[in-house]
């Protein structure tokens, strides 16, 4: 019995890691990821989903649906992230608010842009020599933030690229300071070497931080002038 606990609580690790390096997924996806059935995937969500360390949402279909249950995706809650690592405490928002307080919005923003100067400098060293093709560095800069702690990964998309992070280990203090997330937004964007927009964030409530990169622009079309030619008639 205590090997089969053990058992459990082993794949219900798995599942929550899995959970916090994609965001969301349905069990089919889990289960084909671990090697299980959607059946045993399904056990395990659901005790997740009483200890309220899942929640579900339901999946859109983009067609008519058909029989059976509409297929659902899980996602971690507040509460599991909060079980993952986590690199500050209860004194960083205390110490934020009174510099907010003594200072005003300008001196938090000074304060996040110098915590994150170690962290860019860190990064930089992974990434690959300045030039290269933004998409291609996004990439290396997501092996980075995940050997930091970030979990995150790059994606090809038809308007450029997303760096998605699915773990923040700031994100109870950036929810009241979002200062936090545009020194972070600005760390990205040089490391990269292009403008970034940040779309969504952990710390307002998304699943994950999500960072649009542009794809590089293209060469601007040549113009060619035409001169008018005036055609004259014997009946001008």
């Amino acid at each position: 019995m205590a090997s089969a606990t053990a058992a459990d609580g082993r794949t219900r690790d798995r599942v929550a890691q899995l959970l916090l390096e994609r965001g969301a997924a349905t069990a089919a996806e889990i289960g084909a990821e671990l090697g299980l059935s959607p059946a045993a995937i399904r056990k395990h969500l659901d005790a997740m989903l009483a200890e309220q360390f899942v929640e579900a949402r339901e999946v859109r279909a983009a067609g008519p649906r058909g029989r059976g249950r509409p297929a659902k995706r899980f996602v971690l809650t507040a509460a599991a992230r909060e079980s993952f690592p986590h690199h500050y405490d209860g004194i960083a928002t205390a110490a934020l608010r009174w510099i907010a307080e003594h200072g005003g919005p300008g001196a938090v923003s000074s304060f996040a842009a110098t915590q994150v100067q170690a962290l860019e400098e860190r990064l930089r060293a992974a990434l690959l020599p300045a030039g290269t093709d933004p998409i291609a560095r996004a990439e290396a800069l997501a092996e980075a933030l995940t050997a930091e702690g970030y979990a995150a990964n790059a994606t090809t998309i038809a308007s450029g690229g997303q760096l998605c992070q699915h773990h923040c280990p700031v994100a109870h203090v950036a929810a009241e300071f979002p200062q936090l997330c545009d020194a972070e937004t600005e760390v990205i964007s040089r490391l990269i070497g292009t403008h970034v927009q940040r779309l969504a964030t952990i710390a307002h409530g998304d699943g994950v931080c999500t960072t649009h990169i542009p794809a590089p622009q293209c060469a601007p079309a040549t113009t060619v002038t035409t001169a008018a030619i005036t055609v004259r008639t014997d009946n001008d």
